[in-house]
């Protein structure tokens, strides 16, 4: 299948604005142009704006999804290197989540506060 970059907006929930930009810094590699010039997604295209989608919405700085993309062009021979980065990147996930839950606790606390002590 071939995606418009308006389907492709519609199907990740980027903008076309972000999709420039990840285009323009490297994130988005190759992609095809129709012979208007306008930019046309495959589906591996879209497979990999969900994997940025993903590092992005927890938390992955640019510059390591610029790494990790540039790891994934160099083919199976950067696995372990891309599994370390991930890895890496889940602890820091699971960190976040542990400091959310004690902040959350925190906030429950004070809730409870509030019902034992209404009048």
């Amino acid at each position: 299948m071939r995606y418009t970059p308006r389907e492709v907006v519609d199907k990740t929930g980027f903008t076309l604005d972000t999709l420039r930009y990840y285009e323009r810094i490297g994130l988005l590699d190759d992609i095809d142009r129709n012979s208007g010039g306008q930019r046309v997604f495959s589906d591996d295209d879209i497979a990999w704006l969900e994997i940025l989608r993903c590092l992005r919405d927890t938390g992955m700085p640019i510059a390591r999804m610029l790494r990790y993309a540039e790891l994934a062009r160099g083919g199976d021979a950067t696995f372990a290197e891309r599994a370390e980065l991930l890895e890496e990147h889940d602890r820091e996930i699971e960190a976040k989540i542990a400091a959310l839950r004690d902040e959350q606790l925190r906030i429950r606390h004070k809730i409870q506060w509030y019902h034992d002590n209404m009048v």
